[in-house]
């Protein structure tokens, strides 16, 4: 994972010199087909259109590198700010070379070629890096050591997961009766849970196993996710304090920005719900008024609104309620406080019903605890793939427990 970096370094220099590479080519086909295909012109157009190449080269690589192929309207952006600028600097640099004063006559001249002799170039460079360079960009940077896709790569799809412990049975549960664990059992759940995730496409990143960390299984209470910023939380539990150093360590390595909740703060991953650009969080007994107040400071930065939730009945907020990839929120209704509170709901027959995980925009994951919901899904035009993880069940987990999606 410590190649990721390196990794994103290479594909922005790769991805500017074939942008670069092909403006330039362009620019000489251009000339040579506007004069009559003398290659006399050669020489000169190319030597005029060097310095431009070479600057919008080095603007381009930068810009991939902080994040320029994000989207595609942030490549375009890039294009623009690198075709105008190496073209200005590049036509200006070799005439102050010359000993030519950098007066007003200059600059007029240096921005009059911007709608003259570089304008094709600029518009070229517009277009190639949001396109074919953005493309090169995540050919190269998209796939990290085994596989997984690299922090920062266009359209990633990335689930951070962790083994069950040895000390699994040795889980704390708060509002079940406590039950045997078969260890064994679930072992190969957390197999079968795993291949589902990566059979729908999702490249899987294991954080290390602590067997002495009875509940590290439920990895989705360490961190939360929001885009390139990882929020590291603050467990509401003692015994699960250490549980985010490990985590810390995965998210760092795959390259996402580090925020986190302090003390007295308190915030467990599996009472945030975030829904578009709205985060639902739990008022738990696990995630506390000052742990939302920071989680609402990190966010809003980013884009987010925080909306609290008052939560008496299960143990985290995603215990109650998760969401549908049209945003539909849905849940149990006797385990849920005040389902007005959220935009959209929609009531489901089963306990194991409301908990569901996105893998794309039409397909979800879910317990096989809940077939009469699973019909309901299924009928809403969504395919539902559903996996056995009822040992985790016993323990209060579901299947958004078991991992933090990173997209």
């Amino acid at each position: 994972m410590k190649l990721f970096s390196l990794r994103a370094l290479v594909a922005s220099a790769v991805s500017a010199v074939v942008v670069a590479a092909i403006a330039h080519v362009v620019m000489l086909l251009a000339f040579f087909m506007a004069n009559g295909f003398k290659p006399d012109y050669f020489p000169e157009v190319n030597a005029f259109f060097v310095p431009q190449t070479l600057f919008t080269l080095l603007f381009l690589a930068v810009l991939a590198w902080v994040g320029a192929y994000a989207t595609w309207y942030l490549a375009l952006a890039a294009g623009l700010v690198a075709g105008v600028l190496g073209a200005l600097i590049g036509t200006g640099v070799p005439i102050v070379v010359s000993g030519t004063p950098l007066d007003g006559t200059v600059v007029d001249y240096l921005v009059a070629t911007l709608v003259g002799i570089n304008l094709i170039f600029v518009l070229l460079v517009i277009l190639t890096t949001a396109t074919i360079g953005r493309r090169v960009y995540a050919g190269i940077a998209a796939y990290g050591p085994r596989g997984v896709r690299a922090a920062g790569a266009v359209e990633r799809r990335i689930a951070i997961i962790r083994r069950p412990p040895a000390t699994l049975a040795d889980g704390h549960v708060t509002h079940l009766e406590k039950s045997e664990i078969d260890l064994e059992l679930a072992e190969e759940q957390w197999e079968s849970y795993v291949s589902v995730l990566e059979t729908a496409g999702w490249s899987t990143v294991e954080v290390d196993t602590a067997d002495h960390l009875a509940d590290s299984v439920f990895v989705e209470d360490a961190v939360v996710i929001f885009g390139d910023v990882a929020v590291l939380g603050s467990p509401g539990s003692e015994h699960r304090v250490e549980e985010t150093d490990a985590v810390e360590k995965t998210v760092t390595e795959l390259g996402l920005k580090l925020a986190r909740i302090v003390a007295p703060g308190t915030l467990d991953g599996g009472d945030v719900l975030k829904v578009g650009s709205t985060v639902y969080v739990g008022r738990s007994s696990r995630t506390n008024a000052e742990g939302i107040h920071q989680l609402r400071h990190i966010v809003a930065a980013l884009g987010y609104t925080v909306v609290a939730v008052p939560l008496t009945k299960v143990l985290h907020l995603k215990s109650a309620v998760t969401a549908m990839p049209d945003g539909t929120v849905i849940g149990y209704l006797p385990l849920v406080d005040d389902p007005q509170i959220f935009d959209r709901f929609l009531s489901v027959p089963e306990e194991g019903g409301a908990h569901v995980v996105k893998l794309t925009d039409d397909t979800v994951l879910m317990a096989t605890s809940a077939p009469l919901t699973a019909l309901l899904i299924e009928n809403l035009g969504y395919r539902v793939i559903a996996v056995d993880i009822s040992e985790y069940e016993k323990l209060e987990g579901c299947v958004t427990c078991l991992s933090v999606r990173i997209r």
